[in-house]
């Protein structure tokens, strides 16, 4: 993990987009991810609906979004991966109840050995980098002019206070009114699932 001085360069070069710093997160936090995902995922015939890869895929998109938004404030590498734990339990109990909302017959599936999963590439694409940013371009255009500033100072580690004093408002004001409108663009992009 890294120390609280590198962290929070880390972070900030996250949040401006730096590639290296997106696939360093990545490799350092996937297989925390996965495994949490596989612990949870005790009924294995869940595992034709999804599996840990399409959870994670998920987890990292939504932080990836909600980061560059400046939506977190994170000090240590260990709220980080706490985050991402909450993130990833959320995201797999949704997936669950969904699962068994849309009355999909679990006791009907054939449960599947790990010898017949594809494996799937921890490897980040060009395609992949480009198609994510793109979806960081139409999620910041889906916000306000306001939304978009907000955004923008949180990218930058302007703190709440500062933001307050600038835009007016309190600082609990201002960053739930950027909790409010990221979870908004999410729902409207369909990310929350």
């Amino acid at each position: 993990m890294l120390e609280e001085n590198a962290f929070a360069d880390f972070l900030r070069r996250i949040r401006a987009g730096d590639d290296q710093a997106a696939v360093e997160l990545v490799r350092q936090f996937e297989p925390l991810i996965r495994t949490e995902v596989r612990m949870r995922l005790s009924d294995p015939r869940l595992y034709r609906l999804f599996d840990s890869m399409d959870i994670c895929q998920s987890v990292l998109g939504s932080f990836f979004i909600r980061v560059a938004a400046g939506a977190y404030d994170l000090q240590r590498p260990e709220q980080l991966a706490k985050l991402l734990i909450a993130i990833t339990r959320n995201k797999l109990a949704f997936q669950i109840r969904k699962a068994y909302r849309q009355r999909q017959d679990v006791n009907r599936l054939v449960a599947v050995g790990v010898e017949d999963m594809e494996v799937a590439s921890s490897q980040t694409t060009p395609s992949q980098c480009v198609a994510g940013e793109e979806l960081l371009q139409t999620f910041r255009a889906r916000l306000t002019d306001e939304e978009r500033s907000l955004a923008d100072s949180r990218t930058h580690d302007v703190s709440w206070e500062e933001i307050a004093n600038r835009m007016g408002g309190t600082p609990q004001a201002r960053r739930k009114q950027l909790a409010r409108a990221i979870d908004r663009v999410s729902k409207e992009l369909g990310l929350e699932s």
